[in-house]
């Protein structure tokens, strides 16, 4: 069997992965910035690097995986606020809200969830450090700023060069700064702002600024070199670039072998976002659409590309998944663990070691399900099932995923009673010969979204469509 391979957006080619410890792997993920509920394009990013950590452990590696949670920033602040209330208030309630719609996707929590602003010590020492080796100075304003052009290596990540950034003005200039390239490091406090937004150090009380948070809680948690950053393409520049240049600059050494990013969630060819108003919450999408749904229809696609939101694809997500968990209906999985020695597992294990190729491994998938079907086989039934649940799909008992309504509850579906009392009373027609009528009831229900088949002796079983 082939070794995993990885692509790495420093390298820009796959790579072979070999962790810097045999047998461990210590990833950091960027996580969310808590001031309003996570939208799909955050789900992507749970969901994709969810399925990375449960690949790594299912090759047996011992992993610690860390995603952050970012307290505290202008835009935490300007939202409290408005609100009339504290910070941890406003960031306590939407990162319970976080957990509920990543649970709720089957996204497994990290073994650490660092607050940013649990780590402020750290912070200022690596600030300190970045200080003394030259790195970094304090501005007339008070702010202390990271010099880009001090970075021998800066734009590696992103492939941008100095050149480029300052001839397409992509920073906005400040005179308190050296250069206009450089970023901030701390942030002093201002009059106007709550107290609880700001801390005391010895450039004066202030905060943070966001790209020293990761750096600071990756290094603490991790150590100053470890395997695996990922994140979302947009955090690429200049978020991952400033990282490397702060970690870098205030350690000395290599701060990440791989870097990982997954691809935009498109609306319109256009990416979601906030910023842009273009976006759905999480809980949004999961009011009407059930979550296992939307997790299987981010795993259809390789996380590197483009994922394109709508509900026709949300749509032929459900009835693909159907199909699976219809395979697993009525050929019960028989008891014994999963043979990775098998051909169709063979074949998926290849596909994940390909860069998690999850649209490739989860095509085995079906081609196992058609066997399924053809043979009712119960070792290929636990297979399928085993394999699907490697990258968290399949996880229930097929009919209570085929007879749930859609969705948190989907307003106008009819409950269970009403459905199975429908069902008594068309075999009450069909056994007094009033066919017709037992047709109609029939079409009544795949009016209202509920499919039957009947089965030998009698017995009609009913989805939900």
């Amino acid at each position: 069997m082939e070794s995993l391979r990885i692509y790495n957006t420093l390298a820009r080619d796959k790579q072979t992965f070999a962790p810097l410890v045999p047998g461990v792997v210590r990833m950091y993920v960027c996580g969310m910035t808590v001031y309003d509920y996570c939208h799909v394009g955050h789900a992507r990013v749970m969901v994709v690097f969810d399925i990375v950590q449960r690949w790594l452990r299912t090759l047996g590696y011992d992993v610690t995986y860390v995603r952050n949670i970012t307290d505290i920033d202008d835009k935490i602040i300007r939202r409290a606020v408005e609100n009339g209330e504290t910070i941890r208030a406003l960031t306590d309630r939407f990162i319970a809200a976080l957990h509920e719609d990543a649970d709720a996707l089957g996204v497994q929590r990290p073994d650490h969830e660092p607050r940013a602003t649990q780590y402020i010590p750290q912070m200022l020492d690596m600030i300190g450090k970045l200080e003394q080796n030259g790195y970094a100075y304090q501005g007339k304003d008070g702010d202390v700023n990271y010099a880009v052009r001090k970075f021998a290596h800066y734009g590696a990540l992103s492939g941008k060069s100095l050149e480029d950034l300052r001839a397409g003005e992509r920073v906005a200039t400040n005179d308190a700064k050296q250069d206009p390239l450089d970023f901030v490091l701390w942030k002093q406090a201002k009059p106007e702002e709550p107290a609880d937004t700001s801390w005391d150090s010895k450039y004066g009380r202030g905060r943070p600024g966001w790209h020293i948070e990761c750096s600071a809680m990756g290094c603490t948690l991790l150590g100053d070199h470890f395997d695996i950053h990922g994140g979302g393409q947009d955090l690429q520049f200049p978020h991952h670039e400033n990282e490397i240049a702060q970690s870098e600059g205030a350690t000395g050494k290599t701060f990440v072998n791989t870097w990982m990013h997954n691809g935009f969630v498109n609306i319109d060819n256009e990416k979601m976002s906030k910023s842009l108003g273009n976006f759905f919450t999480i809980r949004e999408v999961l009011a009407k659409y059930d979550a296992e749904v939307v997790r299987f229809f981010m795993a259809r696609a390789h996380y590197r590309s483009p994922l394109n939101y709508s509900d026709v694809h949300l749509d032929d997500a459900k009835n693909a998944l159907t199909r699976l968990y219809t395979a697993l209906k009525d050929a019960a999985p028989d008891a014994n663990p999963l043979d990775w020695n098998e051909a169709y597992a063979q074949r998926f294990q290849a596909a994940m070691n390909d860069d998690f190729n999850t649209p490739v491994a989860i095509a085995v998938l079906f081609e196992l399900a058609t066997e399924v079907n053809r043979t009712g086989e119960p070792a290929l039934a636990r297979q399928l099932q085993q394999l699907a649940r490697v990258i968290g799909v399949l996880v229930r008992e097929p009919r209570a995923f085929l007879q749930q309504a859609a969705g948190a509850q989907e307003a106008g579906a009819l409950d269970v009673a009403a459905i199975e009392a429908q069902i008594a009373a068309r075999t009450a027609a069909k056994q007094a010969k009033q066919y017709a009528e037992a047709d109609r009831i029939r079409a009544e229900l795949l009016d209202a979204g509920v499919a039957l088949e009947d089965k030998p002796g009698g017995l009609t079983e009913w989805r939900r469509v």
